[in-house]
């Protein structure tokens, strides 16, 4: 696996670097193939917090995972825990999407835990009607209802949009094409 890590507002050390190949490199039992496979890690300080985000885009999907620490060894073990969870987790519906199992990767080293045997499912549908509106007052009907996301249609392109809350506190939009 091919590992590019960059460090934002702080400089990345040897030793840094080396922590992080040495834990990417448990995922390589999981991954068919992992010399195609490309990790891009960013490295974050702010403050006295460490925040850790690991990408590695695959053919059909992409592993994401970010945690924040105060320990930035700590922060690294989170972060690929949570990418090994992931793969886990989903080993059942990465299986079941695909007649065959993925060629992406080797499901003979992943082990499913008793906790995550039981897949997820759909438990409710909701019907909205989508009104055109500016960010600013989707935030705002978000804000009002208490919720992380709010779909609404762009009075400017009329076109359907997302806003959501992000863990740092400010807000995203996912635009349709």
């Amino acid at each position: 696996m091919e590992i590019i890590i960059h460090g934002d507002k702080i400089k990345v050390t040897e030793a840094m670097k080396d922590y992080i190949e040495e834990k990417l490199g448990r995922l390589n039992k999981y991954l068919e193939n992992s010399d195609d496979i490309r990790a891009n890690v960013i490295v974050k300080v702010k403050g006295h917090l460490q925040t850790m985000e690991i990408t590695i885009p695959l053919k059909s999907f992409i592993l994401r995972s970010e945690e924040t620490q105060e320990d930035f060894y700590a922060a690294v073990d989170k972060t690929i825990d949570k990418l090994e969870r992931q793969i886990r987790k989903n080993k059942t519906r990465l299986m079941s999407r695909n007649s065959k199992p993925s060629y992406e990767f080797n499901f003979a080293d992943v082990e499913i835990e008793d906790e995550e045997k039981e897949e997820n499912k759909i438990v409710k549908r909701k019907t909205i009607e989508v009104k055109p509106m500016d960010e600013e007052e989707a935030i705002l009907q978000m804000e009002l209802l208490g919720h992380q996301f709010y779909m609404y249609k762009d009075a400017d392109t009329n076109k359907p949009a997302v806003v959501y809350k992000r863990n740092d506190g400010n807000y995203g939009v996912i635009e349709s094409e």
